[in-house]
């Protein structure tokens, strides 16, 4: 029982002594002295209006049409419509003759199975599945507050 009570005593006894060094390292000599002056600081400058460009709704749609209207007459005829579509169904088209078959349109997708069966059993587990993912940019947002207005001040 007296080997309880010595342990209680010691466990107190370097408490204690924890506290006062800490205490004592934790003191400040003094304040820290005032930073001096510069003499030659430079005259503030007035702050400069903050424009924001004004995004239209037709922006996106105009980048889009402007894609498709490949000879920049301001119309897009069929033919230029259809161009991206003849573009992807060649890149599908692996052997050229015209005709897209399973196979064919499935290789990317069983390409991409094979690339993530890492033990080759034929099946994905978890993990494995988790690779087929498809990486998405991270969306930006602002957590900036709104700029304030001269009436605001």
């Amino acid at each position: 029982m007296w080997r309880y009570g010595a342990g209680v005593v010691s466990a107190l006894l370097l408490a204690t002594a924890g506290v006062f060094l800490f205490r004592g390292s934790a003191q400040v000599e003094g304040p820290l002295p005032p930073p001096r002056p510069m003499s030659h600081a430079p005259a503030p400058l007035p702050p400069e209006p903050i424009t924001v460009p004004s995004a239209s709704p037709r922006t996106r749609e105009q980048k889009r049409f402007d894609r498709y209207d490949k000879d920049r007459n301001g119309s897009v005829t069929r033919e230029e419509y259809l161009a991206s579509r003849r573009k992807a169904y060649a890149r599908l088209d692996l052997d050229h003759d015209g005709q897209l078959s399973f196979e064919e349109w499935a290789t990317r997708t069983t390409t991409k199975f094979a690339k993530a069966d890492a033990d080759r059993s034929a099946a994905l587990n978890p993990a494995e599945f988790a690779a087929t993912a498809v990486p998405r940019k991270p969306t930006v947002r602002c957590a900036c507050p709104p700029a304030a207005t001269e009436g605001d001040e």
